[in-house]
């Protein structure tokens, strides 16, 4: 999953990151208004971290900038503890929640992940496609059988970004960018080497290629699209 944060608090960030990339996600960072504007209109985010009080634009009027022109991410605003006229204000202008500062970065894990969840249809901590079952907190995966496997922090990411798009086809460098942070993007292909090992874990069958398109992981019931 992709995220970005933006923060202009360095060492907050350094935290952070580190934080986020064990727990599976790619971050990429922003440390001013003006930044982190730009690369919200510019790519794709599964969701975004934004401090309000930013140097260059505020944040507030970051986030109404994205909603305006119709990006939809959930967005996890954070804010000073008792300002409590920011929290409401964010929330208006398009917040999906918000965190007061300081902050424990476990809570802020497990609200992003809420949001992450929920944009994608899903309540539960547990990601449950085809039988297939996948422990985000222990990153274990088991199979339709019931057997479980531990995932490498790659295979975890790129299965939890496929369950989560499930029925969707889905292209190599889409995958890449959500798996990879920009600056260790890998070869398309490297991609294809994970799918089969997540293959070889859950079955061949379980991840569908479409010649010239990408790879869909399809649901149950759902169709591919």
């Amino acid at each position: 999953m992709r995220l970005l944060l933006v923060e202009d608090d360095a060492e907050l960030v350094d935290r952070l990151k580190a934080f986020l990339n064990k727990a599976g996600y790619v971050v990429e960072t922003a440390s001013d208004g003006v930044d982190g504007q730009f690369l919200g209109l510019e790519e794709s985010f599964d969701a975004v971290i934004l401090d309000l009080g930013l140097p260059k634009k505020s944040g507030m009027d970051v986030l109404k900038s994205w909603r305006k022109t119709g990006r939809d991410m959930p967005v996890l605003v954070l804010t000073a503890r008792d300002a409590w006229h920011e929290r409401v204000d964010g929330l208006k202008a398009g917040a999906d929640d918000y965190l007061g500062k300081p902050f424990h970065p476990e809570e802020l894990l497990a609200r992003l992940e809420a949001l992450v969840r929920r944009n994608h249809g899903h309540a539960s901590s547990q990601l449950e496609v085809a039988g297939i079952q996948l422990d985000i907190s222990r990153q274990i995966v088991a199979d339709a059988q019931g057997r479980k496997h531990q995932l490498t922090g790659t295979e975890f990411r790129l299965l939890r970004y496929m369950m989560l798009n499930a029925d969707r086809i889905l292209s190599k460098t889409e995958l890449s960018e959500h798996v990879y942070e920009e600056e260790h993007l890998r070869d398309s292909n490297v991609i294809e080497v994970y799918i089969n090992r997540l293959r070889q874990l859950l079955g061949k069958e379980v991840i569908l290629t479409r010649r010239g398109q990408g790879y869909c992981l399809p649901s149950s019931s759902g169709q591919v699209i």
